[in-house]
């Protein structure tokens, strides 16, 4: 399971080590990990508490900055290819951030997903490490008949049913 970004913490809730350019950040809440922050060679002088402080600033300047850049999801034309073949890493792997699916699944008694992506039949597994390119980042998926994938459809938010 993934752990969650880190977060603005006290003194009291880490615990710092140092070697001889970075600070090495470990949450005594094992679901937070343990970070690195390189500083450089004055990281052998600085307090503890100095060291929280910028590890701080630098979460709060992150946050920031990713409050400021307005995201845009971009996706390929209709009949410009979606995917592609990456043979360094032997994967299929998006062009953009919006994938237009046809969902099938195998006549097996163990039903396994198909996903149909450009003509492209990709077993679940495939289908699996072309979105783990985008590992780290969120994902809504809206499920529509197959001759309107390529226009959202309307969205009412309420619960199912009402």
């Amino acid at each position: 399971m993934r752990k969650p970004r880190p977060i603005i913490y006290s003194l009291a809730e880490v615990t710092i080590t140092r070697d001889k350019t970075s600070a090495h950040i470990k949450y005594k809440d094992h679901q937070f990990g343990e970070t690195t922050l390189t500083i450089g060679a004055k990281v052998a002088q600085m307090t503890d508490q100095e060291i929280i402080d910028l590890y701080n600033e630098t979460l709060k300047a992150q946050a920031e900055l990713a409050r400021s850049v307005k995201y845009v999801a971009i996706e390929p034309p209709l009949g410009s290819a979606q995917i592609e073949y990456n043979e360094s890493c032997d994967q299929w792997t998006p062009r953009g951030h919006v994938l237009r699916c046809l969902i099938d699944d195998t006549a097996e008694e163990e039903r396994e997903p198909v996903i149909t992506v450009d003509k492209q039949e990709l077993s679940w597994r495939e289908f699996g490490k072309l979105i783990c390119t985008f590992a780290g980042w969120g994902m809504r998926i809206e499920f529509t008949p197959e001759e309107e994938i390529h226009r959202r459809p309307r969205l009412e938010v309420r619960e199912p049913g009402d």
